[in-house]
């Protein structure tokens, strides 16, 4: 990747607007997982510890752009920042036409930046006006890089300088070095509820990987495809020759796509359904599979344990029932065991990663999910690559 680096810069007494991912889930007033705030504190304090004039900016949720509310403020982020830093933080609430200062070595949260008008379309004007806030632009938001919005791309073209910050830039070299120079074999596993909004993703993969793991719902499909009774489970019927042709398409390259031999199952979704062992065989009309059985978790197990490489998104069955957790809970103890280089990414990854406790046991977690995403695909990022124009 050939894009300024923040910490190839002299950022004292300079004016620094980091655009971050701090996209938090809030409960009553708080925030209630921090770990996209956690990634974020290393450029944070960078910058403060070298005399910049800091200012940070995020999205949180889906407001409506041009009217403030209190549901989507970023007053909880700027407080739990300023709990880490152990000194105020101020919260700015309409920062667009500038009109506040900022102290050398002082960091202020400029308030959501989708409450701005013109920010998700991109619009010049807005961009412009962020730029001339700053006279470096520090983008450190891996999870957004694949949208072109206002604070991720635009302000990108008008800023005096336009860097990666240091978690934009470990994203962008830890997802390289398991795509473009992988030790093998790789293995990559898609879990998840729908082939369809990960169709793409397993095509790009299928051409690179050793072995594709599918998991939950998008294993179902592929199960129905080699010939399977699946009961009343999810399926996408419209997808079923796009998963035999995956299948094909793997074998004709010596790799192959894992089909279960055992399934754990239940009659409805629900928290206190008990769960059934049975054969991948021997499914009924009315049964629904949420997990893998022991069989087929250690047979997965055993080709991470073997891995170079591994690529993981996405749980195998529905984990947030314990009952339907053995299946990824001996995936994650694998990815926790192998000496394979691992990678993970995704909101669902991360939550098992969390419950299972192996977040210190994996090579690299990424904090995005659709920019991961589309990372593996081999798409470009449109906020990355304004940053490598930019460079030039």
């Amino acid at each position: 990747m050939s894009v300024i680096k923040l910490i190839d810069l002299d950022l004292k007494d300079k004016r620094v607007f980091i655009r971050a991912d701090l996209n938090v889930p809030i409960k009553d007033g708080k925030v209630t997982s921090d770990a996209r705030i956690i990634a974020s504190m290393a450029t944070i304090k960078y910058c403060l510890d070298r005399g910049a004039r800091v200012m940070v900016t995020s999205h949180l949720g889906r407001p409506e752009e041009g009217i403030w509310n209190e549901e989507n403020s970023l007053k909880p982020v700027a407080d739990n920042i300023a709990e880490r830093l152990g000194k105020p933080v101020r919260l700015i609430k309409d920062w667009v036409n500038g009109g506040f200062d900022v102290a050398q070595g002082e960091l202020v949260v400029l308030e959501n930046c989708r409450f701005n008008k013109g920010e998700k379309k991109n619009d010049d004007a807005t961009a412009q006006s962020y730029a001339k806030l700053c006279d470096i632009f520090v983008m450190d938001a891996f999870g957004t890089a694949h949208r072109a919005e206002a604070s991720t791309h635009g302000i990108a073209k008008y800023a005096p300088v336009a860097c990666a910050g240091i978690l934009l830039t470990e994203e962008l070299e830890a997802l390289t070095k398991a795509l473009h120079s992988p030790a093998r074999p790789m293995v990559a596993i898609v879990g998840g509820s729908k082939v369809s909004t990960k169709l793409t993703v397993l095509e790009s993969l299928s051409e690179k990987v050793d072995q594709l793991v599918v998991g939950g719902g998008i294993a179902n499909t592929f199960l129905k495809a080699a010939g399977k009774n699946i009961g009343k489970s999810l399926c996408e019927d419209d997808l079923i020759p796009t998963a035999k042709m995956l299948m094909d398409k793997m074998k004709k390259r010596g790799a192959i796509i894992p089909i279960a031999v055992d399934v754990v199952v239940g009659k409805k979704f629900d928290a206190n359904e008990p769960a059934v062992l049975k054969d991948a065989d021997a499914v009924s009309d009315d049964d629904m599979i949420f997990d893998i059985g022991p069989k087929s978790a250690q047979e997965l197990a055993d080709i991470i344990m073997k891995a170079g490489t591994v690529v993981w998104n996405g749980p195998v069955g529905v984990f947030e029932f314990d009952q339907f957790g053995a299946g990824t809970y001996t995936i994650a103890k694998a990815i926790a065991d192998t000496k394979a280089f691992t990678l993970a990414g995704g909101g669902d990854t991360i939550a098992a990663i969390q419950k299972y406790g192996i977040y210190d046991k994996v090579s690299y977690i990424s904090t995005a999910g659709g920019a991961f995403l589309e990372f593996l695909e081999g798409k470009k990022l449109p906020a990355v690559e304004i940053l490598e124009l930019r460079a030039r």
